[in-house]
């Protein structure tokens, strides 16, 4: 791996760059005017139309795609498979009915005048983890940067596997970090039988992921074993999922192998091409079902999969932790509450993408007098921004008392007020804004655009949300104090 100077430039559309930008003016957070009875349409999971375009761009037929998010996420993946010869072509208006042509293998890059493809990652993690694995199998060196957040988020286990691999990996700036240059050196990868590598994945499972996709087009497969313990396995087990589903062969770790000791098998093999189908969001459905809890009344999300490998199934346990209900009927999730919420002691090691959501409703439930503990989440300090510290400091400008530990939150009882928070260009710390501003009057939020990272149209679907509401939510706020009603039966 060698070191040089200089930086990578934008290479990607003025529009994607454009949909990062900050929102003009503060958006004032509406409070809830009574309790709600709604139902929340939702559109495709990020993470599973990650996945799903990858793939459709290595596939050995063409693919059609239904239910895709069109997000900025996707949009700068959508961007980046296209620099590495993939081609999309959208089927209706919506942008979500999409025929991906694979690409060629050794895929074959849009190179600029200087002879290189440049990719923008913006700040999807991602586009950033998972496409740099594949310009290992490129004809052409391909320069990765993002967002000036990004260039602070870990990338170094990754790269060191990919050198490891045999593939030529040149830092751009601060070793470890965006941006950098990735190529086939030799291009031994494409001729190896049979490859082993190990990787720390205990920063983001996003590097075991990005490997796992990576393996089914080496000739001999992958065997991959992570060095130490990684967080958020489902998003692992997502991965192996959709591999199997394109017909990719996975052996997974023997059941009680510990940390340093698991190791995943890829066969290879392009993934079939076909039709694929993607589920609504359901880690962005939780502030929805959230507000349930913090309203009254009842939100329903619709299409919720009787079976499914996405974190935010999760909702269904940790909501009645929380002082609310949740049932699932016929592919209705609706989530059920008073007002009255309650602490909740949780290990999200495995769901941390969930965390700031469940952090505002212990934040809510603090000042109903309940102290809520959040562990297992070390690893958020290295997302779009440090979660951890992002929520102790908002938390605490509400007036909260919150406490970080070596791998959480400690959530106290404390009274709250109004405050102008931040979102750190977070979609996620802005919908934290969101939740506790459904029951505390004067929170408003700096960025509430940055939502369109994972889904467009947020403050659309929040004020139709809270249209149910005696108030209409969009009136003065007048709720932040209110006698909770008491659930009915027949959620």
């Amino acid at each position: 791996m060698t070191n040089a100077p200089g930086a990578a430039g934008p290479g990607v559309p003025a529009a994607l760059s454009a949909a990062s930008a900050g929102s003009a003016e503060p958006w004032r957070a509406p409070v809830a005017a009574g309790a709600l009875e709604t139902v929340v349409e939702l559109p495709g999971s990020k993470s599973l139309s990650a996945r799903a375009l990858l793939l459709a761009a290595l596939a050995d037929a063409p693919t059609t795609l239904t239910g895709l998010l069109r997000s900025r996420d996707t949009e700068l993946m959508l961007a980046a498979l296209s620099v590495l010869g993939a081609r999309f072509e959208n089927l209706d208006e919506t942008g979500k009915h999409l025929r991906v042509t694979p690409a060629p293998l050794p895929l074959h890059v849009q190179a600029g005048p200087d002879g290189l493809g440049r990719i923008d990652v913006g700040l999807a993690g991602t586009v950033m983890r998972f496409v740099p694995a594949l310009a290992a199998l490129a004809d052409t060196p391909v320069v990765f940067d993002g967002d000036e957040a990004a260039r602070r988020r870990p990338m170094a286990p990754l790269l060191d596997a990919l050198a490891a691999l045999g593939a030529d990996v040149t830092h751009l700036g601060e070793p470890g970090f965006l941006p950098f240059r990735v190529g086939p050196g030799d291009g031994a990868l494409l001729r190896t039988e049979g490859t082993r590598v190990a990787v720390d994945g205990s920063a983001s499972s996003q590097f075991v992921s990005a490997l796992l996709l990576l393996g089914a087009i080496l000739p001999g497969g992958l065997e991959l074993t992570p060095t130490g313990p990684v967080p958020s396995l489902t998003h692992v087990a997502m991965t192996v999922a959709t591999l199997r589903e394109r017909g990719i062969a996975v052996d997974e770790p023997a059941p009680g192998a510990g940390d340093g000791e698991r190791t995943w098998r890829v066969h290879p093999g392009r993934p079939r091409g076909g039709q694929v189908v993607i589920e609504p969001d359901l880690s962005n459905a939780g502030p929805f079902l959230a507000a349930a809890l913090v309203a009254g009344g009842r939100v329903s999300v619709p299409h919720w999969p009787a079976a499914t490998t996405q974190a935010g199934d999760a909702w269904r346990e940790l909501l009645p932790r929380l002082g609310g209900e949740a049932r699932l009927t016929d592919g209705l999730l609706t989530a059920h509450g008073s007002g009255r919420l309650t602490g909740i002691h949780a290990d999200l090691s495995d769901v941390g993408e969930l965390a700031p959501t469940v952090a505002a409703l212990a934040t809510l439930a603090g000042a109903q007098g309940h102290t809520s503990v959040l562990t297992g989440i070390a690893h958020l300090r290295g997302h779009e921004t440090d979660r951890l510290a992002a929520l102790a400091t908002q938390i605490r400008l509400l007036g909260g008392d919150a406490e970080e530990s070596d791998d959480g939150l400690i959530i106290r009882p404390a009274p709250l007020h109004g405050a102008a928070l931040r979102s750190y260009a977070d979609h996620r710390m802005a919908t934290f804004a969101a939740v506790i501003g459904l029951s505390v009057e004067g929170v408003s939020l700096d960025d509430v655009e940055c939502t369109s990272k994972t889904l467009p149209g947020f403050t659309d679907l929040w004020a139709a949300m809270l249209a149910t509401s005696g108030g209409g939510g969009t009136g003065p706020a007048t709720a932040s104090h209110r006698e909770p009603e008491t659930p009915g039966d027949g959620v």
